[in-house]
């Protein structure tokens, strides 16, 4: 097992998209619970959500991808870009 990090970020304009499919995101995300190790929106400067930042631990880098491809947010066309990188705790903890 590894950690992977998911850097999301939206497409301009598409607070609408998200909101509209945010309770769908959720509820798949959560059945990821027990590899998932820290998940949350990145903010733009108004504060408003304009991305996602996932943080979990799974067997592969292809794993990781499986997780994004099945995500409600981007089957919905969210995303402009996707990130995916394999990850290492340094300082700090990730409970």
């Amino acid at each position: 097992m590894a950690l992977y990090v998911l850097v999301c970020r939206d497409k301009p304009d598409s607070l609408d998209l998200r909101l509209a499919t945010r309770s769908e995101h959720l509820a798949y995300a959560g059945t990821f619970t027990e590899k998932m190790k820290l998940a949350g929106p990145i903010l733009n400067e108004a504060g408003d959500m304009a991305g996602s930042m996932l943080i979990f631990e799974f067997e592969s880098l292809e794993d990781a991808w499986a997780f994004n491809k099945g995500d409600p947010y981007t089957k919905a066309g969210l995303f402009a870009d996707v990130q995916v990188f394999p990850f290492k705790v340094s300082l700090g903890t990730l409970g």
